[in-house]
This record gives structure tokens, sequence and C-alpha cells, in this order.
């Protein structure tokens, strides 16, 4: 499936891009104050299994904090065009980033919380970040370049998790659903609906 690369973004795309990238450096920013490790700012039912699986933690949260914050920016037409060895040095830190998650999130799924239902969601979304990844840099190295932004489309999609994920949170809660009902449901529907939205726009179009 070949992706025309264009000298510029529509306004359209502009406008979504920039949100997509406010809202990830928002949660970036939430997410930064788990790097000091301090027990109260965890979640109470998580707080003992965050201090004892403290490397784990940080491969998540530092591999999805930098992952959200780079992927926006592989997606700028004028940077792959003019600057190809930013975009290409770019794209290794977020391959990077997006393998340090993956990584994280599989050692942290067995002690999550309302098992087994959302722990197999984050299980299920954190293959699917690898497995992602993995295709799009094979697909790089290869020379498959419109096969390789498709996947890291995808990964982005799933990255971006991280965001979608709390906006359920915060839909659901304030509609007055209980908390299990919304993580539960959140660890499934948030990465799903952006694998949706992704496929919808990868679509060919006439």
């Amino acid at each position: 499936m070949e992706i025309p690369t264009a000298p510029r973004l529509l306004p359209r795309h502009r406008v979504g891009l920039g949100v997509v990238f406010l809202l990830a450096a928002a949660i970036a920013l939430l997410s930064a104050r788990y790097f000091a490790l301090d027990p109260d700012s965890f979640l109470p039912e998580q707080r003992d299994t965050y201090l004892a699986h403290e490397v784990p933690l940080l491969f998540h949260i530092g591999g999805g904090t930098g992952a959200l914050l780079l992927g926006p920016c592989q997606f700028l037409p004028r940077l792959r065009a003019r600057r190809p060895a930013v975009h290409r040095v770019l794209g290794r830190l977020f391959a990077l980033f997006a393998a340090a998650t993956g990584v994280g999130g599989l050692l942290l799924t067995p002690y999550g919380l309302f098992r087994p239902a959302a722990p197999l969601g984050f299980a299920a979304l954190a293959v699917g970040v690898l497995t992602t990844v993995t295709l799009g840099v094979t697909a790089a190295r290869r020379g498959r370049i419109a096969r390789h932004r498709v996947w890291m489309v995808r990964c982005y999609a799933l990255i971006f998790t991280g965001v979608t994920f709390r906006l359920w949170l915060m839909l659901l809660g304030a509609a007055g659903v209980p908390f299990e009902q919304a993580y539960v449901s959140g660890a499934w529907a948030a990465w799903l609906l952006n694998l949706a939205v992704a496929e919808r726009l990868l679509r060919p179009r006439t």
C-alpha cells in the first residue's frame, strides 16, 4: 500500500497533528511524576506493585513518554523530505522507546488491576506495540518505505493509548461509571479505537 508523500500537510491535518502533540505532551508531563518513584504519586491500588517492580515501571513510563513526544515529529512530510538524517535518528529513538514501553508493560501486566480482563488487554497492547515497531523497522531496513510508514502509523496509534485510556477514564468517570468497569473496558477499548482510527487514515482515497 503506497502512501504518497505530500510537500506539506493540509490545514486539517496540521490541526489534527497539533492536537495529538498537545495531548501527548500533557500526558507526558502528567506521567513525569512517576520518575521520582514517590509512592504518594502512584495509584493507591497499584502502589505496592509499582514499588516492587520499579525497573519495569521506569521502562514502561520512560519509553511511553519518549515515544509519545517523538511520534508526531515523524509524520511531518517536510522533515522526512528535507532532513532525512534527522528523521532516521528520531525514528531509531522512537523504536527504542516503543520497545522499552512494550517490554516494561509486559513485565507489569501479571500484577495489574482487575485480573484477568484488564491485564490481558494491556498485554495485547504491549504485544501489538512490539510487533508493529518490529515490522516497521524491518520494512525500513529493507527499503520498503510505504510499508514502513503503514506499520509506524499503527505503532503510534497503539502508543497513543496512553492518552486515550486516560480520556476514557475521565469521560466514564464523569458519566458515573464505576472505576472498575471504566478501567477494564478502557484496557481494551482505548487501543482498539486508536487502531480503528489508524486504519481509517491509512485507507486509500480516490
